[in-house]
């Protein structure tokens, strides 16, 4: 006599984790596969100072001297209010696509549709300007990776060309790999992570035996101004750090996937903030400190890349040149999980042409696949703008950020309504799921919200202030000076009328809820 083998009962944390999200009207369908590591890895290599702060040194450096340093910890403490607020936020909402899902549960679907909206859009260009790093970094290891021409300059045509194919290649991988499961990719990212790390202890190691001068450099301005003159150059050299430090919410982006993701989630976003803002400072501090010459124009034009092969040799700067390389592969793959993941969610509740492909996930791998899939597709197609018009990709990459911090202080404006309200409501009694009580700000949650909506609101601004420096440096087209106005005034548009399309679709089917109808008070629907 034969019987039917019967499946191993999920740990009674796995229970929890899916009755919770039944309270909130979603049936479990993602794979909970994320431990706290891997969630910490998740946030650390979107912000990926390794791949950033390479790609981004001689921006900061060109613009505000030495003294441009000081715009990192102030970039940094200006973000730490904002993921304070969001680790509350990830306690009390552990769902994936968090922007949206918390920007609608605190303001109205109407907001939280177009934080959604806005994060897509801008986590698809990340993704396309994290893969273009690949350019930066190849062929200075291998003059092989130089697949098409002679000149590997981002600006040339044919390096713009070989940046689109090393872009294009790597995008493939990180579509596969998203494609397959979200185990493959928390291993991947998590190794990639911790080698990352490694190397960003190594760099700082390494310059601090070959220094050429005392940590006052960052004092010096470079002869970029003096007193009030220095405000201006100080200003457009923070938009270096204000582009690295970013995407540290992606823990909250993989909640549903993540194992005990109210105590989780918290502590990741936070100590994934924190280990970035540490590690990019001290490499920043050292690679000044370290520089074989402040004035002969080479840090302005070369970055860090020209430190590490100077200070290191040929066979030392490689090896930590292929520690970037890698870098900027598992920083490419966790935007793209974290947009995947966007899609997957504002799919899921309808509001989204193609929802019910997009919100399809493999019984096998319980990975959305088709949302992984857009977002490349997505990416590879901003990729191609790069070719002959490598002034309009910049420009691209650059609003993309705008793009993210207008996604944010969508989440911290309604929030800090709520918080005058009385916020958190009908929350008290709640733990995690070990039975602690959830991370919260208590009495000082009003300041610190205060904080990041008015960081937030200077940062928008500056980001997207016209500027020919950051958005048309070679001044060819005037046009492009408004760039950032007209492309987040575009986007919007077009996002006003795919909400018209979609705004009476229900915010979760099974709920019954009219998408315009906003969530009440303390509901956790």
């Amino acid at each position: 006599m034969s019987t039917t083998p019967t499946l191993p009962a999920p740990p009674p944390s796995a229970d929890a984790d899916a009755a919770d999200l039944r309270d909130f009207g979603y049936e479990p369908q993602l794979r909970r596969g994320i431990g706290s590591y891997a969630s910490f890895a998740a946030g650390f290599s979107f912000v990926s100072i390794l791949t950033t702060v390479f790609q981004l040194f001689a921006f900061g450096f060109s613009f505000g001297g030495p003294a441009f340093f000081w715009t990192w910890p102030l970039v940094f403490l200006g973000q730490f209010m904002v993921a304070l607020n969001f680790a509350e936020l990830a306690a009390r909402y552990p769902l994936s696509g968090c922007i949206y899902q918390w920007s609608r549960r605190l303001a109205n679907a109407t907001v939280g549709w177009f934080a959604g909206w806005v994060m897509i859009i801008a986590q698809i260009v990340t993704v396309a300007a994290a893969a273009i790093a690949l350019q930066v970094v190849l062929p200075r290891i291998w003059s092989g990776f130089q697949l098409v021409g002679g000149d590997p300059s981002l600006t040339s045509t044919s390096g713009a060309t070989n940046a689109v194919i090393l872009g294009s290649i790597l995008i493939a991988l990180t579509t596969l790999v998203n494609v397959v499961g979200v185990r493959l990719m928390a291993i991947v990212n998590s190794t990639g992570v911790t080698l990352e790390i490694i190397g960003v202890a190594a760099v700082i190691i390494l310059l601090l035996f070959n220094i050429e001068r005392g940590p006052g450099v960052v004092f010096d301005t470079g002869g970029t101004g003096d007193g009030l003159s220095y405000v201006g150059p100080f200003l457009v050299s923070a938009l270096m750090a204000a582009y690295v430090v970013v995407g540290f919410d992606s823990a909250g982006e993989l909640s549903e996937e993540t194992r005990d993701p109210r105590h989780t989630a918290p502590r990741t976003i936070l100590r994934a903030l924190a280990a970035s803002g540490i590690g990019g400072g001290l490499m920043l501090l050292v690679a000044l400190m370290a520089a074989p010459s402040l004035d002969d124009g080479r840090l302005a034009t070369e970055g860090l890349p020209y430190v590490l092969m100077s200070r290191l040799g040929e066979t030392g700067g490689r090896i930590l040149l292929i520690d970037v390389a890698i870098a900027v592969a598992v920083c490419t793959l966790a935007i793209q999980t974290a947009g995947s993941r966007m899609i997957f969610s504002m799919a899921r509740d309808g509001v989204l042409p193609f929802s019910a492909a997009l919100s399809r996930v493999g019984p096998r791998t319980g990975t959305p696949a088709l949302p992984a899939i857009v977002v490349g597709a997505g990416a590879a197609a901003v990729l191609l703008v790069n070719i002959g018009q490598a002034a309009l990709f910049t420009a691209l990459t650059s609003v993309c950020i705008v793009m993210l911090y207008l996604a944010y202080a969508l989440v911290t404006i309604p929030l800090l309504v709520r918080r005058i309200k009385g916020w958190p409501h009908g929350l008290e009694t709640t733990t995690t799921e070990r039975g602690g009580k959830l991370f919260g700000l208590g009495r000082a949650g009003v300041v610190v919200n205060v904080l990041a909506v008015v960081y937030g609101i200077g940062m928008i601004l500056n980001l997207g202030w016209p500027r020919q420096e950051v958005y048309d440096p070679s001044g060819e087209h005037w046009y492009l000076h408004y760039f950032s106005l007209i492309f987040v005034g575009g986007a919007l548009l077009a996002g006003t009328l795919a909400y018209l399309r979609y705004r009476t679709r229900a915010v979760a089917p099974h709920t019954r809820l009219p998408f315009t109808t906003p969530i009440p008070e303390g509901e956790t629907v």
